[in-house]
């Protein structure tokens, strides 16, 4: 099972991504997470101890180098378009249990798109873990899907986008699925989150008419007491938890 999460920046996708990877590792699952948000720290939030000191794959020049034969920061020239990255995921992932987890990074570029060493290399691996991996595979993108291209895309069993109660989280689902289709990535879930009751599920049903909805998970204060004491969300066994652990069933239908 492949699955990428998106979303606006503070609707909670990180949160949820958590969330649903250790429910899926208590489950018995082995799932490598990828954090693909360079604003984001998903190591933290599933709980991996000293995970803000995890350095980011696209800032490892010597990694790039190696791999790509070019040094990271150039743009154009002659480097490898396919790199060898099949052996990474062992040597440089993060453990929890049965979580192995990988830290992308960002890649800064000037302009639309990058050609790049770094952008290369990171391609290449997310395209390896989802169409060569045999664990479950999370990814935790940006507020769009910015490393996934066409035939990655074609192997992602589900797009879970996390919407919260408002108009410009709605609008960023809606992007995110014109982005979506430009790529043939069409298995589209909805999660609604920070549901304060029946009015705000009403709220983003009629907005998002025509989408479906995985779910929904209620506002938490236990969250926010979490993120303000360093603990992982799954670790407070809030109602938020309950929730995700309960779409698990309509997530691999």
């Amino acid at each position: 099972m492949k699955l990428a999460v998106s979303g606006k920046g503070g609707v909670g996708k990180t949160s949820f991504s958590s969330m649903l990877i250790r429910s899926l590792n208590a489950s018995g699952r082995h799932v490598l997470a990828i954090d693909a948000d360079p604003d984001a720290n998903l190591a933290m939030a599933i709980g991996i101890e000293g995970g803000e000191k995890i350095v980011p794959i696209s800032e490892m020049k010597e990694l790039i180098f190696e791999r790509t034969e070019a040094q990271p920061g150039s743009i154009g020239g002659f480097f490898k378009l396919n790199p060898k990255v099949d052996d990474l995921p062992e040597k440089l992932s993060a453990r929890y249990e049965n979580i192995k987890l990988m830290r992308l990074g960002g890649v800064k570029k000037g302009g639309s798109g990058c050609i790049c060493p770094e952008s290369t290399l990171l391609r290449a691996l997310v395209t390896h873990v989802v169409l060569a991996r045999n664990e479950v595979v999370v990814m935790d993108m940006e507020a769009g899907i910015e490393h996934l291209g066409r035939g990655t895309a074609r192997a992602v069993d589900k797009l879970l986008v996390v919407v919260e109660p408002g108009r410009r989280s709605i609008d960023t689902a809606e992007h995110i699925r014109h982005l979506a289709s430009e790529i043939g990535l069409t298995r589209i879930l909805i999660i609604g989150n920070k549901i304060r009751g029946p009015q705000d599920e009403a709220f983003l049903k009629r907005h998002l008419s025509d989408f479906e909805f995985l779910g929904f998970i209620p506002y938490d204060d236990k969250l926010i007491e979490a993120d303000l004491e360093g603990i992982a969300p799954y670790d407070t066994h809030g109602p938020a938890v309950q929730a995700v652990a309960a779409m698990m069933d309509k997530i691999d239908s």
